[in-house]
């Protein structure tokens, strides 16, 4: 079903200029000779100046903040961690210029893209080569896929003004990998990982020697990660890690939040397959199905972490945002915590 288009609401707020008060004419006479008598001082306070070679003060101008005035930015947003953060609060009371074009919106649960209940994916067709178990077919398949999961995604966030870009793919081949976000150990806890507008998919970290041919549970895993994206872009991604520094990453709001921000990649990962099964290309019932069945292995009771959610709320939360292609159904910010433990 395609997507709702937004009513954008006026961003900007016009600059209002009171009109320069009326003065009386002995008001003005005093202004001239007080102006004459400021001249004569000002000239004899040059002539001081000059004599000993003493340069005139630069203004203050509040107005025009330095780099050092301005607010700090919030830590990086990624899947995991970065390596270190600020804490520091932005400060409001700066006057700072007015940002032009598309603008991240740091909110969760009262976000712009999640409160239009009709709001989904455009129904499209997507092409994939077939799934060969090599480097190079990993490439090639996930390289077209995320074509296709630009197509879907780039003009939905658009249409919200949001600063849509695809994310860099890059295919590491050793036992780790570098990242914004620190060093990343290749494992079954890192098939494919999402840090700073990159997404990552280490070949040995897909474990196809046990998933075999089997391209609608890879695409999925895929389509979680791009989900991380759609976050970072959106504002959700640094509003929810803004949330984890403050409660602190390992204490039980922290993992909530964690949980909260993975559920819902999983619930973009199930949209973008329901949106785009039987429609021609060459996602297939036969990968859709396979998708579905293996969210129940995947999730904290696997990994034994806390920052996930269960297997089950794992599978519950993909399959919402597979079998109705609503975004509002995604909303796991506002959801009890029942729901995402």
């Amino acid at each position: 079903m395609p997507a709702a288009q937004p009513d954008l609401p006026w961003l900007g707020r016009p600059h209002t200029v009171s009109a320069p008060k009326r003065r009386s004419p002995a008001a003005v006479i005093g202004v001239c000779l007080g102006a004459v008598a400021v001249l004569v001082l000002g000239l004899v306070a040059i002539v001081a100046l000059n004599s000993d070679n003493t340069p005139l003060a630069t203004p203050n101008l509040r107005d025009v903040p330095t780099s050092e005035d301005l607010p700090s930015q919030l830590p990086p947003g990624g899947a995991g961690a970065p390596a270190s953060a600020s804490s520091s609060t932005p400060s409001t009371e700066l006057s700072t210029p007015s940002p032009t074009g598309p603008q991240k919106v740091l909110k969760l649960a009262d976000h712009p893209i999640l409160q239009d209940p009709n709001a989904g994916l455009q129904n499209r067709v997507c092409t994939l080569p077939p799934w060969q178990s090599t480097q190079d077919g990993a490439e090639a398949f996930f390289t077209a896929a995320s074509k296709c999961l630009d197509a879907a995604w780039g003009p939905f966030l658009e249409a919200y003004h949001l600063p849509f870009t695809p994310p860099a793919l890059h295919f590491p081949t050793g036992a780790s990998f570098e990242t914004e976000c620190g060093t990343i150990q290749v494992g079954i806890a890192t098939a494919a990982y999402y840090c700073e507008n990159n997404l990552y998919v280490p070949f040995r970290g897909l474990q196809t020697d046990q998933y075999g041919n089997n391209p609608g549970v890879y695409l999925a895993l895929f389509a979680h990660e791009y989900g991380h994206h759609v976050q970072e872009v959106a504002g959700l991604m640094d509003a929810a890690w803004q949330k984890i520094y403050e409660a602190g990453q390992n204490s039980p709001a922290g993992l909530e939040m964690s949980r909260r921000k993975e559920l819902q990649a999983q619930c973009f990962s199930g949209m973008f397959l329901g949106a785009h099964v039987d429609q021609g290309g060459t996602i297939s019932r036969d990968m859709y199905n396979k998708a579905w069945n293996d969210q129940e292995t995947r999730g904290d009771n696997t990994s034994r972490s806390h920052d996930h959610g269960t297997n089950a709320h794992y599978a519950s939360w993909w399959r919402a945002g597979a079998t109705s292609n609503r975004i509002a159904d995604c909303n796991t910010f506002a959801a009890p915590s029942s729901e995402v433990s």
